[in-house]
């Protein structure tokens, strides 16, 4: 059937016929993944058509794959994190969902607790196990919305759950209809999409959950799982690896509207916050995060990634403060005792700092030169030097202009007595065998000795 689309106003076939394959053995895709070496990328050189969702947002998993690769969380420590998150996310909900286990008295207390702060985002959400006392705690709770696992790939089906696909789609349908039954928006997760057997299981068993969805006269939300971070960006790459290729074909052959449609991806090859900005780049309205990229192994997507990502393709932040990016990855070091590595982006300690006296003399002369934006404004974390052998006269005066003022206001240059007395006991103490960088309270104490009390701590 021919029928005119909204998006392109071209024809397009509307319809496409897929059924559930119910195969005997697993299509496990050994040619790709072939466990004893690196899993293939495969073209198959089909180009589909960028769609980015008219609105696109935020979603967040920090209490909940997050927290399942941690310590548990305090009720106080997901509380203070979860008015962070909405502080970040703006007025306008850029950060729009925030998902949390209520297994135990502590998981739901934490849940009422961020119900009573009235925020109108994030919205809580919850994910549980498809049991009937698990939908009746949700609807307790006065949750409208709630994860359910729904693992796709025949790894799961036939290894792990030991069915066969026609076996798992009913079970799943089964748990999913009892969600329509007590009036909450399922949102199934499917799990493992990037080894599922995409046409063969996948798109069948996505069409009869959005025609209950209808019948039921209730949502449903879809979550594209790449589960073990095997998911690409890259154009021309084949099902099902293909991150756009999942998402077009959701959309295509499955009839899940943009809106409706999330990514929730991993980084077990480094492409976490590729992946997920190719997913709203292709039609996927929400993206799944963790604050500080914390989950599973090797994490999840970035949120604080994304509020940047969403800013570089939208070209505005849209009510975002990125500046309490900067109080999250406080909070997590000195609340939670959590080691940032110092190389992170955005949060960690080297983010916009420099060992290199090279560095250091552009920042001198203009910050612009070295520093990626304004950090001072965008992250409140000016850019900063970290003083060692490598540094040379111009991280030394940046380092003082940055931390000191002098009486006349003018600043310090690299040629400036103190900053060459400061860098011959510098270079002395690596000459003797030093392999720490100099700690600031080292230099505060050189420079109260030479300086002599011409400068003051700003």
């Amino acid at each position: 059937m021919l029928e005119t689309s909204k998006k392109t106003n071209l024809l397009e076939e509307k319809y496409y016929k897929y059924t559930l394959q119910d195969v005997s053995e697993p299509n496990l895709y050994r040619n790709i993944y072939e466990y004893s070496s690196v899993p293939k990328v495969h073209f198959n050189h089909v180009r589909v058509p960028m769609n980015m969702p008219e609105e696109i947002w935020i979603t967040d998993t920090s209490f909940r794959d997050g927290q399942q690769s941690m310590y548990p969380y305090t009720v106080e420590q997901i509380v203070d994190l979860f008015k962070l998150l909405s502080k970040l996310g703006g007025p306008y909900g850029i950060i729009r969902q925030s998902e949390f286990f209520i297994y135990n008295k502590t998981d739901r207390e934490a849940v009422e607790r961020c119900q009573d702060l009235g925020l109108k985002f994030p919205e809580i959400t919850t994910w549980i196990r498809a049991s009937k006392e698990d939908f009746k705690l949700v609807k307790d709770l006065g949750i409208k919305e709630t994860g359910i696992l729904v693992s796709c790939s025949d790894y799961h089906i036939f290894k792990k759950m030991k069915m066969t696909r026609s076996q798992a789609m009913n079970k799943y349908l089964e748990t999913v209809d009892q969600a329509f039954e007590a009036g909450i928006i399922p949102r199934c997760h499917l799990e493992d999409i990037t080894r599922a057997d995409f046409y063969g299981f996948v798109v069948p068993f996505v069409n009869e959950l959005t025609k209950r969805s209808k019948e039921a006269g209730i949502p449903l939300k879809i979550r594209a799982c790449d589960t073990m971070g095997y998911g690409v960006p890259y154009t021309e790459v084949a099902i099902p690896r293909s991150v756009a290729g999942i998402i077009f074909g959701l959309q295509h052959y499955a009839d899940v509207p943009s809106e409706m449609l999330e990514w929730h991806g991993h980084n077990d090859f480094y492409k976490a916050v590729v992946n997920a900005s190719t997913a709203w780049l292709y039609g996927a309205s929400a993206v799944n995060c963790s604050l500080l990229g914390i989950g599973e192994r090797t994490g999840n997507v970035p949120l604080e990634a994304m509020v940047f990502e969403y800013a570089s393709l939208r070209g505005s932040l849209d009510g975002m403060d990125p500046t309490v990016i900067t109080e999250i990855a406080e909070y997590f070091k000195k609340n939670m005792g959590y080691k940032i590595p110092d190389m992170t982006p955005f949060v960690g300690r080297n983010f916009n700092s420099t060992k290199a006296g090279i560095h250091a003399d552009g920042l001198l002369k203009d910050e612009k030169i070295y520093n990626i934006f304004d950090t001072k404004k965008l992250l409140n974390r000016a850019p900063d030097v970290i003083i060692s052998k490598t540094s040379g006269a111009a991280g030394i005066a940046y380092w003082i202009n940055e931390n000191y003022s002098t009486a006349n206001g003018e600043p310090i240059s690299k040629r400036d007595p103190l900053v060459m007395k400061l860098k011959e006991w510098i270079d002395q103490e690596y000459e003797e065998g030093r392999q720490s960088s100099i700690s600031n309270r080292e230099l505060e104490e050189k420079i109260a000795l030479y300086s002599q009390g011409t400068l003051q701590r700003k």
